[in-house]
């Protein structure tokens, strides 16, 4: 096994708020870390790094975390550029298109969604993105379901069984049918290839009572709960993902005073999508306010096709920065940390000894550069699980 000492940066940002001065981000300053395998084995001031088989001198950039990704549908076929175009003239966002997509991935070959997936995931690593978590929902029969996450499996452990994104036009005069599918025959089928059951609860997918039965089917088959909530309109969704502790209620963009009581006083994170505020001419969720209650917040770029078709977490933290009232530093918290506590990981998310060896190395000489220059290619150089996967050539 092979050391390498990473020297020579400027600012470390590793979320550890013991280190440094204490801040939310735990900065270090001419800082240095150890990689030793797949893991952080050492971090502090450069004057005091020990020797390592290899070094390499980032010559006063900043390193960050890994960014993690807690919320995509990478496993798709096609594009819906012409829906985009229409909803930037002024046509509000239902979730109607969703069929579309569905119809495409239905059609498409297993390797058609292969490669889509890696191409998309390389943008995600060229970007800084070190873990992603991966939902089905494009399939919507029980052998698409089961072969798109098959395919997500193939790239992160992070797998969401998603059965229940909306109901598809076969089902249309049928819902209760549908419901005991996604409940029975298609949880079984797909359980063994997820780590996570999610749902669409809110206005035009599924109500409360049909939600709960499919969060309580999937964790009776052993599957951990998180669910889409409050995209559309004000509902049921956080205060149900507070009732089965789900891990994280993803969108948060409507929600009322005792919505944000539910969450402050739970374990549940709130996963912020700005991405899909922006490609739906939506309201962006309220950043400051859930944070000043208190709610832990996480950011990902809902990757998809109709409503979000984004692969970068720097973009999105400066759009939240922008518009969701999040700091620098906030954002980046959210993007990192956060993304790892909707998971219900603590090995990532940090550059901390023992944790995965997760870093990025941008040009820059601090994190606020990924806000104060949004849409720069700022990232120099990416490790996942100790191995460089991404290396600008200027470094």
């Amino acid at each position: 096994m092979t050391a390498t000492l990473v020297t020579g940066i400027g600012e470390l940002v590793t979320n550890d708020p013991k280190r440094g001065e204490g801040s939310l981000l735990g900065i270090e300053r001419d800082a240095a870390v150890v990689v030793d395998g797949d893991r952080v084995a050492w971090v502090g001031a450069a004057s005091d790094a020990p020797d390592a088989d290899e070094r390499l001198d980032v010559e006063g950039r900043c390193v960050v975390p890994g960014f993690v990704d807690s919320h995509t549908h990478l496993v798709f076929a096609g594009e819906r550029s012409a829906e985009f175009a229409v909803r930037m003239a002024g046509e509000s966002y239902t979730g109607g298109g969703i069929a579309t997509t569905v119809a495409a991935t239905r059609a498409a070959s297993d390797e058609q969604l292969r490669q889509n997936a890696r191409r998309l995931l390389a943008e995600m690593v060229a970007s800084g993105t070190t873990t992603v978590e991966i939902k089905s929902g494009y399939g919507l029969t029980v052998d698409d379901e089961a072969r798109i996450l098959r395919i997500a499996r193939e790239f992160t452990a992070e797998t969401t069984f998603l059965g229940a994104h909306v109901v598809p036009p076969e089902y249309e005069d049928a819902r209760e049918d549908y419901v005991e599918l996604v409940t029975g025959s298609m949880l079984e089928a797909c359980a063994p290839h997820a780590r996570w059951v999610d749902v669409f609860c809110d206005a035009g997918a599924f109500d409360e009572g049909e939600a709960r039965r499919v969060l309580q089917a999937g964790m009776e088959a052993g599957l951990l709960p998180r669910l889409h909530g409050n995209q559309l309109a004000e509902g049921p969704g956080v205060r149900l993902g507070v009732e089965v502790g789900a891990a994280s209620v993803d969108h948060c963009t409507h929600l009322t005073d005792r919505d944000v009581e539910a969450l402050a006083g739970s374990d549940v994170v709130a996963t912020l999508l700005p991405g899909a505020d922006f490609s739906t001419r939506a309201p962006y969720a309220d950043a400051r306010r859930l944070i000043d209650a208190g709610v832990p917040v996480a950011l990902a770029t809902d990757c998809n096709p109709g409503s979000s078709f984004v692969t970068s977490m720097g973009w999105c933290i400066a759009l939240a920065v922008r518009e969701l009232g999040m700091t620098p530093a906030e954002a980046l918290y959210a993007a990192t940390a956060g993304g790892a506590r909707a998971l219900r990981r603590d090995d990532i998310g940090s550059i901390v000894d023992g944790a995965s060896a997760d870093l990025v190395v941008l040009d820059a000489p601090n994190h606020v550069h990924l806000a104060y220059r949004p849409g720069a290619p700022l990232v120099r150089a990416v490790w996942r699980r100790g191995s460089l996967v991404y290396r600008h050539e200027s470094v």
